[in-house]
């Protein structure tokens, strides 16, 4: 019996996006955008544990904005205070993380064929 969780935490905690039960959408979905981020960021081996942590923070925020964005459309109870806050939050990180694709380092093409002809 799996111990995974099925819907995204309320309040951020470490470790959210890892317990999600991933045969659920909403879970694929953002371990996709945590791995794209992560690849504009020039790779998620290259990332320190604050840049991966910074990545998933944003994601949560960009989750809940999205929440309180749909609560608002149905005329549900909508704090427009908070959506702010998050929302400055959420460019904060990302204007920490930067804006712009970092690139990725690539072996040159001795290298590269160097090791296509030990690998044959």
């Amino acid at each position: 019996m799996s111990t995974k969780n099925t819907d995204i935490p309320n309040q951020y905690r470490p470790g959210w996006l890892d317990s999600l039960d991933g045969r659920y959408g909403i879970a694929r979905e953002l371990r996709a955008r945590f791995d794209e981020v992560c690849a504009d960021l020039g790779g998620a081996d290259r990332l320190s544990y604050m840049q991966r942590s910074l990545v998933e923070r944003a994601l949560w925020l960009e989750y809940w904005l999205s929440q309180q964005e749909q609560a608002l459309a149905k005329g549900h109870t909508f704090d427009v205070s908070r959506w702010i806050q998050a929302a400055n939050s959420l460019q904060g990180i990302y204007s920490r993380l930067g804006l712009d694709r970092q690139k990725r380092e690539a072996p040159s093409l001795t290298d590269y064929l160097r090791q296509r002809e030990a690998s044959a």
